[in-house]
């Protein structure tokens, strides 16, 4: 199952790159956040929930500061978007099992 996880991840980071550059498939985002629970339920552990957590925050705050970039801006934020639905489905997903882990206790 890890091992198919990875790929997933794979899959999903390139998917997201290559719909930022211009591949424009009406379906293509919601595979992309599907994927990305996909990869929450497999490849997040609890161990590592924290660190994900924080770093999906990190990211959806930052993303919005390449499209100052001059020539490579619209570019840039287009892929960062894209990697954004991937990993919005991952956080969604790895944000519930935390919440349900919390109220277990």
């Amino acid at each position: 199952m890890e091992h198919l996880g990875r790929v997933l991840f794979v899959i999903g980071i390139i998917a997201s790159a290559a719909a930022g550059l211009g591949l424009d498939w009406h379906w293509l985002p919601w595979t992309l956040v599907l994927l990305g629970a996909i990869v929450g339920i497999i490849n997040i552990t609890a161990t590592e929930t924290r660190t994900f957590l924080i770093a999906g925050i990190a990211l959806t705050l930052s993303a919005t500061a390449f499209r100052d970039i001059p020539a490579i801006g619209d570019v840039v934020t287009q892929v960062v978007s894209n990697i954004l639905l991937f990993v919005s489905g991952a956080l969604f997903i790895v944000a519930m099992k935390a919440l349900f882990d919390t109220g277990k206790d």
